[in-house]
């Protein structure tokens, strides 16, 4: 394999050098995958609030109730797996785990206070 200029030595490919080329890792970026989760469940909050605001006929409080709670549920198990994988393997994974299980006990603590409190 043909390495462009400052990779590799004598001929061949380390590890190191291919993960050079492949550029950032993705162990630093759980802030990002975090920030969007927030983001999309701010949606799916908005999305169903205006459902229910603006069109009670077509979507009744418990729709809202069950939407939002079935939604949440696979919105964090997908940031579950995103960031296990992302962590795999590396020394930061227990570094995440308690940013794992905050951000997503506070996604579910708005979730029920939502479900009890709004929509209905």
């Amino acid at each position: 394999m043909t390495l462009p200029k400052g990779f590799g030595t004598g001929g061949g490919a380390s590890s190191s050098d291919v993960s050079k080329m492949i550029g950032r890792r993705v162990e630093d970026m759980a802030g990002i995958i975090t920030a969007f989760f927030l983001a999309l469940w701010a949606g799916t909050w908005a999305g169903v609030a205006v459902a229910v605001v603006y069109y009670p006929w077509a979507y009744p409080p418990p729709s809202a109730h069950f939407a939002l709670t079935v939604l949440t549920i696979i919105e964090s198990i997908g940031y579950l797996f995103c960031i296990k994988v992302v962590t795999e393997g590396t020394s930061k994974a227990k570094t995440y785990n308690g940013l794992l299980a905050g951000v997503i006990a506070a996604v579910a603590i708005l979730t029920i206070i939502t479900d009890c409190f709004f929509f209905g």
